[in-house]
């Protein structure tokens, strides 16, 4: 059952680490990390990204600007920027490590401690992957939560609530700690190679063939 179960949970947490992986992404680009709907026009909707922010209307569509300076930032924007990008490129780097360490890729078959290796060092990037790739999502939301309950604020004044971006970040960071937790569980998983249950049985009956040629008068 292990020879049967460990490929298909190796394909399973490639595809749910690849899932994250473009989810994070996604979640990189998009430009709804707040959005702030005002009252006194309510055709508009405002929204702020790592990148750039924007105002769409219900007549003119989209229109969006990009920010001038990276120093001009808000902390929580800034650190998400770096954080995204450490979270991507180590995502990358662990489907690469993992794709090579597949049990279905014929490639290195008789290197199965290697291939092992790649598997452990591959769900580890993952893992590290998601962690950050949820801990700028959650700071960002954590900002806006303070901001809009925040007692120093007049009620007039507009606040910011939490746009798509951030529900799509989490899932990537799910979906990615997930993948290499089904990654690191197949290596843990202990495998028998039919070649080596053959040779045991020849054995086992190569022994009992001599002992009965011992017993005989």
């Amino acid at each position: 059952m292990a020879l049967v179960h460990q490929p298909v949970m190796q394909l399973s947490g490639i595809l749910v680490s690849l899932l994250g992986w473009v989810l994070s992404c996604l979640t990189t680009y998009l430009p709804q990390w707040k959005n702030l709907n005002l009252e006194l026009n309510e055709l508009e909707i405002w929204t702020m990204g790592l990148w750039q922010a924007c105002v769409v209307q219900e007549e003119g569509g989209m229109q969006c600007k990009d920010f001038d300076s990276f120093l001009a930032l808000p902390p929580e924007l800034r650190i998400s920027r770096i954080l995204m990008f450490f979270s991507n490129g180590s995502g990358l780097l662990g489907l690469l490590l993992s794709g090579f360490g597949l049990d279905c890729l014929k490639i290195g078959e008789r290197q199965q401690e290697q291939k092992k290796r790649l598997l452990l060092f591959g769900g580890m990037l993952f893992w590290i992957s998601g962690i950050t790739a949820i801990v700028p999502v959650s700071w960002v939301a954590h900002s806006t939560v303070q901001e809009f309950w925040d007692e120093n604020i007049p009620d007039i004044v507009p606040r910011w609530d939490f746009g798509e971006a951030l529900f799509v970040g989490w899932l990537a960071g799910f979906c990615l700690i997930l993948g290499g937790s089904l990654l690191n569980c197949t290596i843990c998983s202990t495998e028998v190679h039919p070649s080596s249950v053959h040779y045991a049985v020849a054995e086992q009956q190569d022994q009992c063939q001599r002992l009965e040629t011992e017993t005989r008068p």
